[in-house]
């Protein structure tokens, strides 16, 4: 159990920069500790899909690689520790674990070693362990190794509630400058393509627990000089064709011994902003043309962009908030889904005069005040001095 929980430490300490499931928009590991190994196991907060929070191990199954990625801790030929694990060794530590309370859920990859059919095919008997032998019904995210072919992506689906295969760039040629032996479109773009033909094409009650997976994708946001606008045009390419849930942004973090250790690390506001304006894409019906780029492609750094938007297009013609439907709510700042419900119910109540109602219901009056109209009258409000 040493020697397991040590090889766990080992595979799970540097996932951090797998942002699937973070709580929030930017996530730390915590450790936890057991007795025997009192700094063993990295840990992650997760929100779950559902918005259940769980506790959730992100490991490899091995962290040996024969890819040379320019970015990644585990490229090949680089010196640190390695270690590996056995699929029934890992799935039977980790149920252990979860019987424990330590872990409730596994988002499980791994270093390529002799291609990806072989090292997907030690993931899925991974998976097919935990949930035909040993009875685990929680949650799994399963990654779907570069050049998996189309049998083994949907085995995947049918084994875990999230899959995904992490595109690393918004294309071609900005992957070539993190991985060049890395082909975007054959080894990382099809298998996306392939689980969104499944989920459209196959019965649902094929997938886990009676449906498909949901997708997602991760990005190296900074890595390769790529712009905002390159990695966003891409996001609504993957939400809008591919039915993507969601893609995270991983800043670039430069890794000693590695081609790229000198290069400097992208700041966490732009990993920030990216996120907010992928929900704006994906949630709020903003399209790719709305956002607030700069002549660099560059979102921008001082001011979330649903704001910058606001600032641009409402400042001279505010939004009527007894008339705005819901869509139209959404885009005021300050106002998200929740208040835009609070204000259609308020609605039906009463005509809404003045921010003391909207205040009332949760609305952050002073944020939204310079953007919408209060029965046909803009409104006045104190700005605040912070």
């Amino acid at each position: 159990m040493d020697d397991e929980l040590f090889r766990l430490k080992v595979l799970s300490e540097q996932m951090s920069f797998e942002p699937a499931e973070d709580h929030g928009l930017v996530g730390l590991p915590y450790l936890d500790k057991t007795e025997n190994c009192p700094d063993a196991i990295f840990v992650h907060p997760a929100v779950l899909p559902n918005g259940q929070k769980i506790k959730l191990l992100k490991t490899l199954l091995s962290s040996a690689c024969e890819r040379d990625c320019f970015y990644c801790p585990f490229r090949a030929g680089r010196d640190f520790r390695r270690a590996t694990f056995q699929p029934e060794e890992l799935a039977r530590l980790f149920v252990r674990l979860t019987q424990k309370g330590i872990t409730e859920g596994v988002f499980l990859s791994s270093g390529v070693i002799g291609g990806g059919v072989r090292t997907q095919d030690k993931l899925l008997d991974a998976a097919d362990i935990l949930r035909r032998k040993l009875g685990f019904h929680g949650y799994i995210h399963l990654k779907v190794m570069p050049g998996s072919d189309h049998s083994q992506v949907e085995r995947a689906m049918q084994l875990a509630d999230r899959v995904s295969v992490n595109l690393e760039a918004p294309n071609s040629q900005r992957l070539a400058q993190l991985a060049p032996h890395k082909q975007y479109i054959d080894e990382l773009l099809q298998p996306l393509r392939w689980m969104e033909e499944i989920r459209r094409t196959q019965p649902p009650n094929r997938g886990w627990n009676g449906h498909w997976p949901s997708s997602v994708t991760q990005f190296v946001a900074g890595g390769a000089g790529e712009s905002d606008l390159e990695l966003l045009s891409c996001t609504q390419y993957l939400f809008s064709k591919l039915g993507l849930k969601r893609t995270y942004y991983s800043r670039f973090n430069p890794i000693p011994d590695t081609p790229l250790e000198n290069q400097v690390p992208t700041p966490p506001i732009r990993e920030h902003r990216l996120y907010q304006a992928s929900f704006l894409l994906r949630d709020y019906g903003f399209e790719l043309e709305e956002l607030p780029f700069d002549t660099n492609g560059l979102l921008p750094v001082l001011q979330d962009p649903k704001l910058a938007w606001a600032q641009n297009n409402l400042s001279g013609q505010p939004i009527e908030i007894n008339i705005a439907d819901r869509q139209m709510l959404l885009r005021i700042p300050g106002i998200g889904f929740k208040g835009a419900e609070a204000i259609l119910q308020l609605r039906r109540q009463m005509r809404i005069r003045d921010l003391t109602a909207l205040r009332k219901i949760g609305i952050p009056a002073a944020k939204a005040a310079p953007f919408l109209l209060l029965d046909g009258q803009r409104a006045t409000f104190q700005p605040s001095l912070f």
